[in-house]
């Protein structure tokens, strides 16, 4: 696998059916049938494949849901709208599936939200982050959209709110107070592009430097020497589309001095760092479940770990821990479970009313944190909370730091740090 192309080059072919359990083809009424949609070209969807069927099979296992064994059918939406919608249709249509799981970048999932309200399948959104999912749905036509929830991450309103917060810590522990601010040009990181200046200013620090990056391809050559001439502490971005490494790479060789902070989901794959030759070393980046670095909750690291032991000598990343996509999939299914447990019942599009009464009183402490859901009034109905810690900190978007080739630790919030962040040892 080239360190350059690992997102488009992780080895899968196109549509895969994954079979957990031994029901027969089919759904509906041959059974519980769980349909899973994720680009599995992508590391993020591989790891969110793994953990759904590892999630169906531990709990078909265990007495199943309400009693059924489920069978999981995992279809690539290739990161694209359209095959998102067909792919979508055919587990509604053909498979007859009780739920949906995942999808990864917000326009993907945006494609399919008219399709799954129209036929009463509730939807678990396990990888996007645009608040936008919540609010042009739920929020602007309840009865039309409670089928649709979010199980994780908290949405990018929330995720601006804790950054800004975690800059704060970078100025207390190494006096950093003016920010290169990057992000993708996609819809997830507008609210960043909304908020992020208000609140940095808040907090008494300046973005000397911003743009928002073509996801098409950036050379970021001109970008560096930019952030370098606004004499910017560090760079906050967020990249969710754009691979970071070429950035990275330069700022190794140029002993840049400016520390590189803030989301980059292409960081987040275990292997990174060694496929970059350790030039992500002293970078961060958020993510659900820190990596397994940190006890989370109790079920965190013995889940990182069985996941590990499963699938360590796989031939396809990730190998060591399912990056953050995958922690909410697992977490998804057992909500799914305990609902469908509640309910009596596994047949929820015939009961959308009841099913969603109960996943509003969901309080279920997951493997990457506290999950509980808003209400209809809210201003994010059906949305996952964000979890504040006393301090009014929110705690269910840690921040990890690669400080070695392979090795990782968490440096925010306070409740979660396994180690306090490292400055880059060039600007000490």
């Amino acid at each position: 696998m080239g360190r350059r192309t690992f997102l488009g080059a992780a080895g899968v072919g196109a549509a895969t059916t994954a079979l957990a359990g031994c029901l027969s083809s089919g759904g509906g009424n041959d059974g519980l049938t769980i349909g899973h949609l994720a680009p599995m070209s992508n590391p993020l969807g591989i790891g969110s494949k793994r953990t759904v069927d590892m999630a169906v099979e531990e709990l078909n296992e265990d007495g199943g849901f309400n009693g059924e064994e489920a069978e999981v059918i995992t279809k690539d939406t290739r990161t694209d709208p359209s095959e998102a919608q067909s792919v979508t249709e055919e587990l509604i249509q053909q498979e007859d599936v009780d739920l949906l799981i995942g999808t990864f970048n917000s326009e993907t999932t945006q494609s399919i939200l008219d399709l799954t309200a129209e036929f009463d399948v509730p939807l678990m959104i396990t990888g996007s982050a645009a608040p936008s999912l919540i609010t042009d749905s739920v929020g602007s036509d309840y009865e039309k959209h409670k089928n649709v929830f979010r199980i994780g991450p908290i949405n990018s309103d929330f995720q601006a709110e804790s950054i800004a917060d975690y800059c704060s810590y970078l100025n207390d522990r190494h006096g950093w107070d003016q920010v290169a601010f990057l992000r993708d040009q996609a819809e997830w990181t507008e609210p960043f592009g909304d908020q992020i200046p208000d609140l940095l200013s808040e907090r008494d620090l300046e973005i000397v430097y911003q743009d928002a990056l073509s996801i098409e391809g950036t050379d970021f050559g001109p970008v560096m020497s930019d952030v370098n001439e606004s004499n910017a502490d560090f760079v906050l971005r967020f990249f969710a589309h754009i691979d970071g490494g070429d950035m990275l790479t330069r700022w190794h060789e140029g002993q840049y001095d400016f520390g590189i902070e803030g989301v980059h989901v292409s960081g987040m794959l275990p292997s990174y760092n060694a496929l970059y030759e350790g030039a992500a070393t002293y970078e961060t980046t958020s993510q659900s479940g820190a990596a397994g670095v940190a006890p989370i909750t109790d079920h965190t690291q013995p889940f990182v770990e069985d996941y590990a032991s499963r699938y360590q000598d796989a031939e396809d990343a990730p190998t060591q821990a399912p990056m953050y996509m995958g922690f909410n999939t697992y977490d998804a299914v057992h909500i799914f479970k305990e609902v469908v447990d509640s309910l009596e019942t596994t047949n929820t599009r015939d009961n959308l009313d009841d099913f969603v009464g109960e996943m509003l009183d969901v309080e279920f402490t997951g493997v990457a944190g506290q999950v509980s859901f808003y209400g209809e009034d809210s201003d994010y109905p059906h949305d996952v909370r964000e979890d504040r810690g006393e301090d009014g900190t929110i705690m269910n978007y840690p921040m990890t730091q690669w400080v070695g080739p392979e090795e990782v630790e968490c440096v925010y919030p306070d409740q979660h740090r396994t180690a306090d962040h490292q400055m880059p040892p060039w600007m000490q």
